[in-house]
């Protein structure tokens, strides 16, 4: 998915102003108080949880805004010193208590094989089956991020005509906290997706689970894109939970059930219904059971399907065409001349075809916001907060805001993505129309 409300720390974008210059000033608080009861409500947009469970953490200060972190890999013993040998190989020697020649320092008894005649390994053959262990790490590198959101330039003076101007003002910042959420939400699923190191496109038959993906979004240019024509299964998601045990994922899984690792699956309603009701998986609903943490209970997640907790996103990635040089995304929301500034549904987001999956694993990436800054070396400075939180700004100008009577709310975000264990991420790309599980 492409990541249009992000721009990179260095650049320095211009903010982003939704309003069409100072025309609409006078306008944003409705003041005919004869006419409009004391009920004031704001119109929302869906949630995901995205928000609550990508791990969050300071940004390092006094480092650059480009970083890097080092993974590093697995290791196991191996029967060669080139690290190529058989996994496991080491081989085992008997160690007994057996007698010595000679107690008092005379000379030992060796037979020709190295050992004691007591059974005593020889000290001169200590080494023999030896396995080694050897180190590899990578380095990814990553950096931060910030955008800007502002509201339409308010004239202080409608305050004093406004009606219920409480409620209004109200409602106007539930619509920012709104905007700030939903700006997250789409960032951390942008960046979660070009963490995530493999993805499986879901077909009739043979599907490949786990496929490398490049350091990409799913809405660049892919030349190893497959068109999926079949809907997301029980069999795929098997043949990833295996995958993800045998990796060790297992260890910081968000639950267990029966010994068995429990991970997260962020998929949208419908993925969700059609993969408990398919034929011949549907008892495993039924005699499910087992608890779920405190993670995820507060997401009114229940239980858990065949060692996956179904995490709702009725946000979830759609896609009109997939091709193998693009695939094309459809937006829940638009906003057109035609729907008068008024942000609405797509109609054409319940019609696409194809949709998006993740398996979510904490140790895929972290989010790292700056901390703000308040002062140095003496120097104080207004702390900016790049949460999200709006603060009214106005800024004075000779000619258009002498009495400082304009302003308008301004809330910055600012993070970088940290890639930690990215071969745990996984995105499955499915036909969301088809009636054919994934095989």
């Amino acid at each position: 998915m492409a990541d249009n409300s992000f721009a990179p720390v260095g650049t320095f974008p211009g903010s982003t102003n939704y309003s069409a210059g100072t025309a609409a000033i006078n306008t944003i608080l409705t003041q005919e108080a004869n006419r409009i009861g004391s009920d004031i409500y704001a119109q929302t947009v869906a949630v995901s949880p995205w928000i609550d469970l990508i791990k969050k953490s300071a940004f390092p200060s006094d480092m650059g805004y480009q970083l890097n972190t080092i993974i590093y890999d697995r290791s196991l013993p191996v029967r060669d010193t080139d690290g190529n040998g058989t996994i496991g190989g080491e081989t085992t020697q008997a160690v007994g208590l057996g007698s010595w020649a000679s107690l008092g320092g005379g000379a030992e008894d060796r037979t020709s094989a190295g050992f004691l005649s007591g059974g005593q390994k020889s000290i001169a053959n200590q080494n023999t089956g030896r396995a080694f262990v050897d180190f590899t790490r990578t380095l990814k590198s990553y950096s931060l991020s910030r955008a800007v959101i502002e509201s339409p330039k308010i004239n202080i003076e409608d305050l004093r005509f406004a009606a219920h101007r409480q409620d209004q003002l109200r409602a106007i910042m539930d619509l920012l906290k709104e905007s700030t959420r939903y700006s997250w939400e789409e960032r951390y699923r942008d960046e979660y997706d070009r963490a995530c190191a493999n993805i499986a496109w879901c077909v009739s038959t043979g599907t490949v689970v786990g496929t490398s993906k490049s350091d990409t979004t799913l809405t660049s240019a892919l030349t190893t894109a497959v068109v999926p024509t079949a809907n997301i299964s029980n069999k795929v998601l098997d043949g990833i939970y295996f995958k993800l045990v045998r990796a060790g994922a297992g260890t910081k899984a968000y639950g267990r059930e029966n010994g068995r690792p429990v991970f997260g699956l962020v998929l949208s309603s419908e993925a969700s219904y059609s993969i408990q009701t398919e034929a011949g998986f549907r008892d495993d609903v039924r005699y499910n059971s087992a608890k779920v943490s405190d993670l995820i209970a507060p997401l009114g997640v229940e239980k858990a399907f065949r060692g996956f907790y179904h995490l709702v996103d009725d946000l979830a990635p759609r896609f009109s065409t997939i091709t193998t040089s693009a695939v094309t995304r459809v937006l829940p929301y638009i906003l057109t001349s035609a729907t008068n500034g008024v942000v609405i549904p797509n109609p054409l987001y319940d019609t696409a075809d194809y949709e998006a999956a993740y398996v979510l694993h904490e140790e895929v990436m972290e989010a790292l916001i700056p901390e703000p800054i308040s002062g140095s070396n003496g120097l104080q400075f207004n702390p900016i907060n790049y949460r999200g939180d709006f603060r009214w700004t106005n800024i004075p100008n000779e000619l258009t805001n002498p009495d400082g009577t304009l302003g308008m709310f301004r809330g910055i975000l600012a993070s970088a993505s940290k890639p930690i264990k990215t071969n745990f991420g996984y995105a499955i790309i499915f036909k969301r129309t088809s009636t054919t599980p994934a095989a």
